[in-house]
């Protein structure tokens, strides 16, 4: 959805979209949530998956709302979240039982 949401906009576009860049925000919010409910024993069988930069990345948009560095967002979606997905889908083809 994050990808989605954002398809077709630039940064100046996503930023001023104001329902677009909150839904993306929670979107993020909500990969970060599910990252922690992952058993650590799945974690540690996929390490190339930046899991505590995950978690913290919903940390700081639940408890930092007012003090969101757009660009660091925009750089999340535009290379985090593309790079992340074939862990992911690699992920969830391996160990579907233990992720979701």
């Amino acid at each position: 959805d994050v990808l989605s949401y954002t398809d077709g906009l630039d940064y100046s576009a996503f930023i001023t979209d104001r329902l677009t860049y909150d839904a993306t925000l929670r979107k993020l919010q909500l990969i970060g949530q599910a990252a922690t409910n992952i058993p650590s024993e799945v974690q540690d069988a996929h390490p190339s998956i930046p899991w505590n930069a995950i978690v913290e990345t919903r940390n700081r948009l639940a408890n930092s709302y007012l003090h969101i560095n757009d660009e660091a967002i925009w750089s999340i979606i535009r290379n985090a979240v593309p790079a992340l997905l074939p862990s992911l889908r690699d992920l969830l083809g391996t160990a579907p039982d233990q992720v979701g």
